[in-house]
């Protein structure tokens, strides 16, 4: 576990430096702070940062020079005591120019607020879009132009936004700090046009420096664009920290919450009760009781479904329900009696979802509901269970009544990968399809339809069985070679960092964070009252 906590903070701090250290020092020297550093400054010490998709990008664009968190910071953060949503600008990467990753991170930025109704800050530092990949970042439905109609329903919505032009602002994105509720800018260095010099001088001949074109005291005393203007980023910022001073408060969702307590069991020892190993079993009830408030776990249904954990508990104070994969080998008992089918005990791997846990689940997720408390699943998953038996006993229908149950939850949910996510196994235990509102990965993480090995050796099979098709023999020291080879190629795609770079979890943290992020997190949806009624539609029973 080690060698995994030690390559996520090796790749955290090279993925901090942005552009690199070079690109810092002319950021520096421009008078500027970084991206980074202004929201240091910006948000409240005291409380925690969670940032949203560090890894973002990451090898996607290689080719390019690369595109370091997608050239934009994103997180939840406080600022004068309020939770807020922040997106910063990295200028040190490409000039904080838009590759279509960063247009995806903006709009998750936006689906947070929306969804936990939280104000943001847009600290703008960006040469608008990266012209090279253009054509995937334009024109479609969640391009580039989503974020000005986010824009306009966020304000709509009554959620504050205000942005501060801290560099450059150009073209399309000139609408991002304007649509905002209030906007400000930095003098000297903040500018703000929909075509600069250059461009300006292409299509109409007139030559104009970007002061006089964009700059603050244009876009201020003359334009009335921009409503205030500052001599630094600091004094910028400063005016920002006293604009959520003011902020009013709003209703909120009502979550239960007391006095929060670590849990009884030494958090620590989860680096040691995670087997490394994603085929051996383990006790997934040792994990929960190092995640829970003094390790208090009230198990629901402990002796039905036992292929699945349900039960109540609390996370630093907050009331959650907790879903999760048993990776222990349990026992399920038979029956036998008139009127109803024989069926023999049977053991239950651990992972495997069965038809009885997924009745179970599907259950506790209304009762859930009904009682607003948020959900978490923890998934280690490998699939539901396969073959006669689980067919004959209706495992599809078992099935849909879980996802149905989960993918209409009104109240809140949140998904911690723990290792495995496999398959139909990803669904049904809210995946990022099902809208979490962090989906979040342990660096043992691995997401796919299905496991390497079994991937591997099924494509392997397809290919041979090809070539023998042909009228071609494979040797089986060549067999084993296309299976290495297809193998590694499988696992490389299993890496949480591999999600992380396409955003498919928010984040990827070490297991002892969990608690204080899934805190974090439910404090952010409690801003947000839940208004619609909880309705499952057609249960298959």
């Amino acid at each position: 576990m080690q060698i995994f906590l030690d390559e996520l903070q090796t790749r955290t701090a090279q993925t901090k430096l942005g552009g690199g250290p070079k690109r810092i020092d002319d950021q520096h020297k421009k008078g500027k702070l970084t991206a980074r550093e202004r929201i240091d400054y910006l948000t409240d010490s005291e409380k925690p940062f969670v940032e949203i998709g560090l890894f973002a990008g990451e090898g996607l664009y290689d080719e390019h020079g690369g595109c370091p968190s997608g050239g934009v910071v994103v997180g939840i953060g406080y600022v004068s005591g309020r939770q807020c949503v922040i997106v910063a600008n990295d200028a040190t990467v490409k000039a904080g120019a838009w590759f279509p990753i960063t247009a995806k991170k903006n709009l998750r930025a936006q689906e947070i607020a929306m969804e936990n109704r939280l104000p943001v800050i847009y600290l703008v530092d960006s040469a608008g879009v990266y012209l090279p990949l253009q054509n995937e970042v334009f024109a479609d439905k969640e391009h580039f132009g989503r974020t000005f109609r986010n824009n306009a329903q966020l304000s709509a919505m009554g959620i504050f936004q205000v942005a501060a032009i801290m560099g450059s602002c150009v073209a399309g994105g000139a609408y991002l700090p304007i649509m905002s509720d209030e906007s400000l800018i930095v003098e000297g260095t903040g500018s703000i046009f929909l075509a600069g010099p250059y461009l300006v001088k292409a299509s109409i001949g007139e030559d104009v420096d970007a002061e006089t074109l964009g700059g603050a005291i244009t876009h201020t005393d003359i334009s009335g664009v921009v409503d205030n203007r500052y001599p630094d980023d600091r004094s910028c910022l400063d005016a920002i920290k006293r604009m959520f001073d003011k902020l009013g408060r709003a209703d909120t969702a009502g979550f239960d919450r007391v006095q929060p307590a670590l849990p009884a069991k030494d958090t620590a020892e989860i680096h040691q009760l995670l087997p490394l190993d994603r085929t051996k079993p383990y006790d997934m009830r040792e994990i929960v009781d190092r995640l829970v408030d003094s390790s208090e776990f009230d198990v629901y249904k402990p002796g039905y479904g036992q292929s699945l954990l349900c039960g109540y508990a609390r996370i630093d104070g907050w009331a959650v329900g907790i879903v999760a994969n048993q990776r222990k080998v349990v026992k399920a008992k038979g029956r036998t009696g008139p009127g109803t089918p024989d069926r023999p005990a049977e053991m239950q791997m651990g992972g495997v979802i069965y038809g009885d846990a997924a009745d179970k689940a599907a259950r506790f997720i209304m009762n859930c509901n009904q009682k607003r408390i948020p959900l978490v699943f923890l998934q280690d998953v490998s699939g539901f269970m396969v073959g006669s038996r689980a067919e004959q006993g209706g495992i599809i229908k078992d099935g849909a009544k879980m996802v149905s149950a989960m993918a209409n939850s009104v109240v809140p949910k949140f998904t911690v990968v723990v290792g495995n996510s496999y398959g139909a196994g990803n669904y049904a235990m809210c995946g990022k399809a099902y809208d979490p509102r962090l989906m979040l990965a342990w660096p043992t993480a691995q997401m796919a339809v299905m496991s390497g090995a079994s991937a591997a050796k099924t494509l392997v099979q397809i290919q041979v069985a090809s070539l023998k098709a042909k009228g071609e023999v494979i040797t089986p020291d060549a067999e084993q070679a296309l299976l290495q080879k297809i193998t590694d190629q499988y696992n490389a795609q299993l890496s949480p960092y591999y999600a992380a770079a396409r955003l498919w979890v928010d984040a990827v943290i070490d297991p002892l964070d969990t608690r204080q992020i899934l805190s974090e997190g439910i404090a952010a949806a409690n801003h947000a009252p839940i208004t619609k009624p909880y309705s499952v539609g057609v249960i298959q029973t």
